[in-house]
């Protein structure tokens, strides 16, 4: 192993140790400061932040929502490393007020229906996923819900970010063995369970280009899929902040009777998606290009 993934890897070792040891203010200043050094650096991520954001929000202010989404971005890394050691029950009952929307995925669970979420990067989806697990739970569910992690260098930090999910709850699957995956949430589906997706940035050779914002992006469509397979309830979601706690959105269903209609269903979570996303700009932390114009 070459010294910069030790060095990332002891890195994010030091954050969960220590970071949790801050008191909770002096924490969130400290990398509060940090995202404002990084929106004054100016580097490739802010500058793709900008661009994605001026395509999110048009007509904002865009100096000051880069600002607030880069602090944002830092309040999520915070609560990461924070995260295993607070009050899980504190977390859900903090969030809980701030759902929207989720009349359909209660029933469909007391159904007994699979449902698959359609996730953002957006507020902190682990904190989200508290709010799931707990929600869940209360419903006799156990594992709460499946999700995917991509292979991450060095090995090590790979399994730190497993074993932080799984500290919170989640059933977590590799993504880089992809029939397995697929088995597994396949499975999860099949018997009524839940899964979570990341659906704004498609880092596979398999997405599908849709309209997003009025401009060409190629999203993930493997929400849509497995929705499709399954006869699971497909559900765009978005989670954001409030000012001292978390929020979580979902948009109405989106059909999707068979693999013919993938790709139209894909269209509608990214429509939902971005409605939504357009509410909470400043939590939305994309700093890699997911719209057509670009990517390389």
């Amino acid at each position: 192993m070459s010294a910069r993934p030790r060095l990332v890897d002891a890195g994010y070792a030091a954050g969960w140790a220590g970071v949790r040891r801050v008191p909770g203010p002096l924490a969130q200043r400290l990398f509060r400061l940090g995202a404002d050094r990084a929106v004054r650096g100016d580097g490739p991520g802010v500058r793709q932040l900008r661009a994605n954001l001026a395509r999110l929000a048009p007509g904002a202010d865009l100096d000051a929502l880069v600002r607030d989404a880069m602090r944002s971005y830092a309040r999520y890394w915070c609560e990461v490393f924070r995260l295993p050691a607070m009050d899980l029950a504190g977390v859900h009952r903090r969030t809980d007020p701030h759902v929207r929307g989720a009349g359909p995925f209660l029933e469909a669970q007391a159904n007994g229906r699979g449902v698959v979420f359609a996730l953002t990067h957006s507020g902190n989806w682990d904190a989200a996923g508290v709010w799931l697990v707990e929600t869940l739970r209360a419903l006799g569910r156990e594992p709460a819900f499946t999700t995917v992690a991509a292979k991450l260098e060095p090995e090590s930090l790979y399994r730190r970010f497993v074993a932080y999910r799984e500290s919170l709850g989640f059933e977590v699957v590799a993504a880089q063995d992809g029939a397995h995956a697929y088995r597994a949430l396949h499975r999860r589906l099949r018997g009524g369970g839940v899964v979570c997706l990341v659906s704004d940035l498609d880092m596979s050779r398999s997405g599908v280009d849709v309209e997003l914002c009025g401009e060409p992006a190629r999203v993930p469509a493997g929400a849509a899929r497995l929705a499709a397979a399954t006869g699971a309830l497909l559900l765009p979601a978005v989670p954001s902040f409030t000012p001292d706690g978390w929020a979580l959105e979902f948009a109405a269903p989106v059909p999707v009777p068979d693999r013919a209609a993938v790709a139209k269903a894909t269209q509608g979570v990214a429509d939902a998606l971005g409605a939504m996303l357009a509410r909470v700009p400043a939590d939305w932390h994309m700093l890699q290009p997911i719209w057509t114009a670009d990517r390389p």
